[in-house]
């Protein structure tokens, strides 16, 4: 996109930013009776496709639908819309892998993708049609089905294709000349190592199996968080500590589950400074990545709901909101 198209693709973001939910807004939420009511609140904010009666995933997908839409309507680059779904493109290829080899149909597993949805990715799997992905896709798919269909092996199905995830992502952070989207791929991959690294401090795992987990990233030696966290958990907060992290330990100490929510809220401080910007993708990103932040909030909101939970421990859970 050009500066001129940026300008005018920023203006329309900057007037969808007052539909944002806030912090305020989130702390009602959470001090609602029931899931009923919070997807009433939100519906009534215009959430979902307009349906009286949908159901909470209902109104939640199409959120996402329409958040898509926007991208595609204000033209953002492909590049950047790609970097966005990489997560979710590699998800679908880790389910579809699974559903060939198990014959196990699990279609709620998958996300919704233009191009490589379940029917898709379940063709190509299957066909063995490898050419049809991405190129950065093409070798882990062929490696990964091998790997499953000789060993049935899902936990390090599950590592290698993770990893390769991080490593798209990373050569993203390393190679785009947008300076926002590097630096929000950056961060995705130091946030994603200090989650692998953690729960392999917690569940006690083999230093060659965190290795070939855990991505190199430009921020701090990966190799030496490796070794921390084959060593112990203490190890690991040292680690952090060392490499001005201290925030991450205090989090730990607190509960698993505010160290969760601390790498949330990490990625949203990034997603706040593009606040200002108006002539770069920076903060059409943030809008779409806070779209996606509000949508994880409300399900566990809907969810704690659902499931009895009181509001102190929902809260506990829910993320900082951009709006």
């Amino acid at each position: 996109m050009r500066d001129a198209d940026y300008i005018y693709a920023v203006a329309s973001i900057r007037a969808k930013e007052k539909s944002l939910l806030t912090d305020a807004d989130v702390q009602s939420m959470v001090g609602m009776k029931s899931e009923a009511e919070v997807l009433t609140f939100l519906t009534e904010r215009g959430w979902g496709d307009g349906s009286q009666d949908a159901d909470m995933e209902t109104v939640l997908a199409a959120e996402e639908e329409n958040q898509m839409k926007l991208l595609k309507g204000l033209g953002v680059d492909s590049e950047i819309i790609d970097v966005l779904f990489l997560q979710e493109l590699y998800h679908n290829l880790k389910t579809a892998i699974k559903e060939v080899c198990t014959a196990v149909d699990d279609g709620m597993a998958f996300y919704d993708h233009e191009k490589y949805g379940k029917d898709q990715m379940l063709t190509i799997i299957k066909e063995k049609q490898f050419e049809k992905l991405p190129e950065h896709m093409q070798d882990i798919a062929r490696e990964a089905l091998d790997l499953m269909l000789t060993t049935r092996d899902g936990q390090r199905l599950d590592i290698i294709i993770d990893r390769a995830c991080l490593d798209a992502t990373e050569k993203a952070a390393a190679t785009t000349k947008d300076r926002f989207l590097a630096e929000y791929a950056e961060t995705k991959v130091v946030i994603a190592d200090i989650k692998i690294a953690v729960r392999a401090a917690i569940t006690k795992k083999p230093l060659a199996l965190i290795e070939e987990a855990l991505a190199p990233n430009r921020t701090f030696d990966v190799k030496r968080l490796a070794h921390a966290a084959a060593t112990s958990k203490d190890a690991v907060y040292e680690f952090f500590e060392r490499i001005g992290y201290r925030e991450v330990v205090e989090a730990l100490k607190e509960s698993f589950s505010s160290f969760e929510k601390w790498c949330d809220d990490h990625i949203m401080s990034k997603l706040m400074s593009q606040k200002t910007n108006i002539q770069s993708s920076g903060p059409i990103v943030a809008f779409f990545l806070a779209k996606q932040n509000e949508i994880r909030t409300a399900r566990i909101i809907m969810t704690a709901k659902a499931n009895g939970f009181g509001e102190d421990i929902i809260s506990e859970r829910v993320r900082k909101m951009y709006g």
